[in-house]
């Protein structure tokens, strides 16, 4: 019980925080967004909605097509990660306390926060050890079908969603090329840090008073 408490914890914390990079990245998306927010602020721009609901949707549809080609990577985790990361970004973008964009340098500095709360997210919702998320579920399936790494398909899987993104109206700019590049080692780091954090809460014992 202890040990799902903690997972959960780690799992629950890291996907409310991607909802908040998201919501920071949507205030600057003149910068550009990455290229999955491209293409759910694209669909939210063109046929209502919120973004929340079309990253919800976009995440379900991953999840079907990654059942289809294998089903291996299909969890619970795999169906809250769809079902919340889009009503976290809702809410904080409905909270309305974001910095807005100024076009100033400070938009950089939310847009490098972005990144690295990201990163850092994902870090700590992939420790939780609960579950891959829709997206990268279907990149792990296209790369074990095509033979392709993980690295391609995932580069080529984005590059694919970007174009129909930017095809479709979304904010696509030059740093939507740069989100994978920067969250990646941020994500490695903080993966390890939070699997070796989450090991030693749950082989700490709570100490009992006499």
């Amino acid at each position: 019980m202890r040990e799902k408490l903690i997972n959960y914890t780690f799992f629950f914390t890291g996907l409310m925080l991607f909802g908040l990079a998201n919501a920071i990245a949507v205030q600057v998306k003149y910068l550009g967004l990455h290229p999955w927010e491209v293409l759910n602020v694209a669909l939210f721009q063109r046929f209502g909605f919120t973004i929340g609901t079309w990253s919800t949707l976009v995440g379900l549809i991953f999840v079907c097509l990654s059942w289809f080609m294998n089903r291996k990577y299909i969890n619970i985790g795999t169906f809250l990660n769809a079902l919340l990361i889009g009503p976290f970004t809702d809410l904080f973008l409905w909270l309305d306390f974001l910095p807005k964009a100024t076009n100033t340098p400070l938009d950089y500095i939310n847009l490098g926060c972005t990144m690295v709360i990201a990163g850092i997210a994902g870090g700590m919702y992939v420790a939780g050890g609960v579950g891959a998320g829709p997206r990268d579920g279907f990149m792990l399936s296209v790369s074990e079908r095509t033979k392709l790494s993980v690295s391609q398909a995932r580069i080529i899987t984005e590059c694919i969603v970007l174009a129909i993104g930017y095809a479709l109206g979304g904010p696509a700019f030059i740093a939507s090329f740069f989100y994978t590049l920067i969250q990646s080692p941020i994500f490695q780091v903080t993966l390890k840090f939070f699997q070796k954090l989450r090991i030693s809460l749950i082989e700490r014992q709570p100490q009992i008073e006499v």
